[in-house]
């Protein structure tokens, strides 16, 4: 058994007993390219570098805490999907892992389609050029203004997630004179195995409309009904951070049942089938995802094998991956402030972020890694808890790792695979200043999202 075989939290998961740690690694200066974005190497004076730069002169540049994102190695990731999956199939990035403008850019030139779930989220990707035609709508509780927003823009599919929304989107979408093409969202009854709140496909949570007691299939009838609406396919999300495909295996198998109920009733075959996403990427070297052509072959064999069984032509699929094209592209910076030594328990190394820059420790009991990367150490290793400078005994960044024994205020330490959903959650708790996120590519570096400022929060306090 693996105590981080699942990062997303230990609920749910075969974990080693608390206090149980694996023994340190070998080497306490290698980077595991697994968890670390591809660009990152040390350089021959142990300075760890991404992109070509050094993260001593990128702390110097951009200060700390930073997140700093791999260019190339997202753009390489968001094209190995759209490889994976040809132009049979669409492939939609979340943009609830991380979205900027420079991110939406980035996708549209390399082919993919975006899914928003805010109007926030709908107004950056339509100000950075992304289609409209090209970006799905999520949500369980969309707005009168974000579905307005939305079907003004012309976006390629709502997905409807409530009987009141088939109701409210076909009524806006009427009221302005068009058909707005929309997937409606199953809860499928497969509890993916991860921690309970992001696990989305049981009954059991505020996601999509229940397969059970032939709800969806009375959605399916309404939306079928109303002028303002055009269905075109199914979506189904089983969860986040996800290992094993035999939860999509259930989840594509429910699908096609419903999709052949609604042909047999209807006499309707909706073209579309949407799987989600919630592959899951490495956060520690325990960790083994599935590269992008896996997934696809997989999903593609399930979905096919599943619709020659029904008698149904095979619908178009489409994914969602967020976390697995931007997750690993980044890492989180940090300068060590204090180090607290707990004789018989561990070393508390404090740095100048925590709980605010990354929530999901404190929030799911995630794990990482982390490694010092201003300089190399032959030191013995020592068990280390890093913690943030928050007023929170719970503002814990990386719950249990080992660093080198040396470890002094003011190196430079980094967090990887920070790329999902760190800026995206990132808060002002104690009147942080959120962190900048930084993009680094062929020895140059460009900030995309700056830092916040003490005028930014002042600015908002209008008392």
């Amino acid at each position: 058994m693996s105590r981080s075989a699942h990062p997303a939290g230990p609920r749910h998961a075969d974990v080693l007993p608390e206090g149980h740690y694996s023994a340190p690694p070998a080497d306490l200066n290698a980077l595991d390219p697994k968890v670390w974005a591809h660009t990152v190497t040390r350089t021959d004076d142990g300075i760890v570098s991404v992109g070509g730069v050094e993260v001593t002169t990128l702390a110097e540049e951009f200060g700390t805490p930073a997140y700093f994102l791999d260019e190339s190695d997202f753009r390489a990731r968001a094209r190995a999907w759209r490889t994976a999956f040809g132009h049979d199939a669409d492939v939609f990035y979340a943009g609830k892992a991380f979205l900027s403008r420079a991110v939406v850019r980035w996708l549209y030139e390399e082919g993919l389609n975006l899914d928003v779930c805010s109007g926030g989220e709908l107004v950056t990707a339509l100000s950075a050029g992304m289609p409209a035609d090209r970006i799905a709508f999520h949500g369980n509780n969309k707005s009168a203004e974000e579905i307005t927003a939305a079907v003004r823009a012309g976006v390629g599919r709502i997905v409807l997630d409530s009987f009141q929304e088939i109701v409210r989107v076909a009524h806006i979408a009427q009221s302005l004179g068009t058909r707005q093409r929309v997937q409606i969202r199953v809860t499928v009854g497969v509890e993916a195995h991860t921690h309970e709140f992001i696990a989305t496909a049981h009954e059991d949570q505020k996601f999509g409309i229940a397969l059970a007691d032939g709800q969806a299939a009375e959605a399916v009838r309404r939306a079928l009904t109303l002028d303002g609406l055009e269905l075109v396919g199914i979506h189904s999300h089983i969860g986040s951070q996800i290992f094993d495909m035999a939860g999509f295996e259930v989840a594509a198998r429910r699908v096609v049942a419903l999709l052949a109920a609604v042909r047999d009733e209807h006499g309707v075959e909706l073209p579309e089938i949407d799987l989600g996403g919630g592959l899951g990427i490495a956060y520690t070297s325990d960790d083994d995802p599935r590269e992008p052509h896996e997934i696809a072959k997989a999903l593609s064999e399930i979905v096919t094998r599943e619709c020659e069984a029904a008698k149904l032509r095979t619908p178009r699929i489409s994914v969602e991956p967020g976390r697995a094209i931007v997750g690993p592209t980044a890492f989180t910076l940090y300068e060590v402030g204090t180090i607290k030594p707990l004789e018989g328990l561990r070393t508390y190394v404090s740095v100048d972020g925590g709980m605010s820059d990354n929530i999901r420790t404190a929030l799911y009991d995630a794990e990482y890694s982390v490694a010092l990367v201003s300089r190399t150490s032959d030191a013995e290793p020592m068990l280390a808890r890093v913690v943030g400078k928050h007023c929170e005994s719970g503002d814990i960044v990386v719950k249990d790792a080992f660093l080198p024994s040396d470890l002094a205020p003011g190196d430079l330490i980094a967090v990887p695979a920070t790329g999902a959903y760190c800026r995206s959650m990132a808060s002002n708790y104690n009147h942080a200043l959120r962190p900048p996120v930084v993009a680094v590519n062929d020895g140059e570096a460009r900030v995309i999202v700056r830092r916040e400022t003490e005028e930014d929060l002042l600015r908002l306090d209008v008392g």
